[in-house]
Order: structure tokens, then sequence, then C-alpha cells
């Protein structure tokens, strides 16, 4: 998989697959008609989202692979680079591909709102399994958008095409929040890792040499997207991954700070805080008091 295919525009990556461009910024492309290949490496410079047919190699991210199987969806910002590992031998890829460029959506609804659907930074072992009827409803979406290209573009094209594409990705959302919960054995199994990451983390001399943990550190210590990291915390725990880290670090707080032989500027060292001024100032948002107040009064 050591060949690097690079694709900037729509166009290009349509006539890799043998199908025809109706548009510059937005193509509905069905994988079939491609022609047999070998894995390579794929560089998108554009907004990418690949539905899964059948078994047609493991498509790589980096150095992971996706949890890919039939029937799944993924999805890349423009700039990302992934690749498919068919070990050598020849596959016939099959699907669909919806592929809209940041000029599209620019000054439309979609074009002030895309950084909030998380799932176009989602990695490794993120991908979203559609059941059946969720399927479905992915392919009415991409035959809707589909339809507008047929017609040829007019003043309207644009704004139904970009609302199709918005409402597919809201769609997308509401499959996210449910395989959350279908696969909750898998997200609680990731707060418990949390959880114990934290504990050493902060029973270790970490906090000294690195500092305080940020939500990319921890994401990245369990092998997820910082995004997907966020947006799995969200669900399971109530609260954002920071906010989470934040309570971990106070009941670590509350801890030492009854250590009468430490003093406060301590503590914040020790906890990983550069300026202790900082650790007083978020010890009294979360607990309602000062460490020295807190201190006192316990």
């Amino acid at each position: 998989m050591d060949t690097m295919r690079r694709f900037n525009t729509i166009s290009e990556y349509n006539a890799f697959n043998n199908n025809e461009t109706k548009h510059p910024l937005v193509s509905v492309i069905d994988l079939s008609k491609a022609d047999p290949r070998q894995g390579s490496q794929m560089y998108f410079g554009f907004y990418i989202v690949f539905l899964k047919d059948v078994k047609c190699g493991d498509l790589v991210y980096g150095r992971n692979t996706y949890d890919y199987q039939e029937g799944t969806l993924v999805f890349m910002a423009p700039g990302q680079v992934a690749g498919v590992n068919s070990n050598g031998e020849y596959y016939q890829p099959k699907g669909h591909v919806l592929a809209f460029h940041a000029d599209l959506i620019h000054g439309t609804s979609l074009g002030r709102h895309i950084q909030d659907y998380n799932f176009f930074e989602y990695q490794s072992n993120e991908a979203l399994h559609l059941s059946e009827k969720e399927k479905t409803i992915v392919l009415d979406c991409f035959s809707k958008i589909d339809y507008e290209l047929e017609r040829g573009v007019d003043k309207h094209s644009r704004k139904l095409i970009v609302s199709n594409i918005e409402l597919f990705l809201d769609y997308c959302i509401r499959f996210y929040d449910r395989q959350f919960i279908t696969r909750d054995h898998i997200s609680a199994g990731v707060i418990e890792k949390f959880e114990t990451m934290l504990t050493n983390y902060f029973f270790s001399d970490k906090p000294q040499t690195t500092g305080l943990p940020s939500v990319a550190y921890c994401a990245d210590e369990l092998n997820l997207s910082p995004n997907y990291f966020g947006d799995l915390v969200k669900k399971e725990a109530g609260k954002t991954a920071q906010e989470y880290i934040q309570f971990k670090l106070i009941d670590m707080a509350k801890e030492k700070i009854f250590d009468g032989d430490k003093t406060v500027n301590q503590i914040a060292y020790e906890l990983g805080f550069k300026y202790p001024q900082h650790f007083t100032r978020l010890f009294k948002k979360r607990v309602g008091q000062t460490p020295l107040e807190y201190r006192n009064l316990n």
C-alpha cells in the first residue's frame, strides 16, 4: 500500500472511479463502476463519506484499520489521508461515496456549522455501523442529491443539494447517538479505562514533568480520536471530557489538601499546574471555596 493517489478535485475522483462529473463541487459515486484495483493510500482535498456494501479490503487510517464492515459509513474531512489494504490482491470496490468540496457550502447554514459534525474527525475503530433501515435512509439521501445533479444546475440546485447533505449529516448524528447506546459495553469500557488512566496519571510524576492531562492526550492513550472520545464521554458520563478531567483533578486535590505539611502552591505543582493561582481559581469555581478555605473548614 505504498502508492499515494492525490485527489484535489471532485472530477479527479470521479474519473478514477469511472463516474460522470455532473457538478464540479459535489458527486454521488457508485463504486461498482470502478475498475478492479489494488490497495493504495489516498489524499482527499474535499469532504468524503464512504458507504461500504461488501467486503473489499481493509480501510486504513494512519497505522490503524477501520472497524469497517458491510453497511458502514466512514467520514473524512479535507486534507486527510486514508487507504485500502488489499494485501496485494486486486479487488472490486462496491458501495457509494458522497463527495463534496468546501466551496459548495461556503456561505450556507451547513458551511457555518460543518465543524459541529465531529465525526469528520473520527479515526480508527470509530466508523458508523448502520442498521438496514438506517442504510435505506442514507441511500435515500444520496438518491435525492443525485436526482438534483441529474437535473442539471439551476438557481435552486445549490440550496437543495446542500440542504440534503445537511439532512443526511443530521441523520448521522442520530445514528451515532444510537450506536453509543447499542455499543454501551464498549463505551463503558472506555470510561473505565479513562478513569483508571487519570488515577494512574495523577499518582505518577507526569503532572510535574508533563503538566495537566489534555483531552487529546487522554484520547491518544485510549487509541481514539479526540472528537470521538469527547462525544463518547459526553454521552456516557453526561459531562465533557475536559469537565471529567477537572472533576478527577479536584478529587485528587481534596485528598492532598488534608496533608497539612503541604502548601497550596506545592499541591498545585504536584497536580501539574504551572501557576498556583490557576489551581486556586479552578478549585473555587468547582468547589465554591478556595483551597485554604476548604482546608480550614474541614
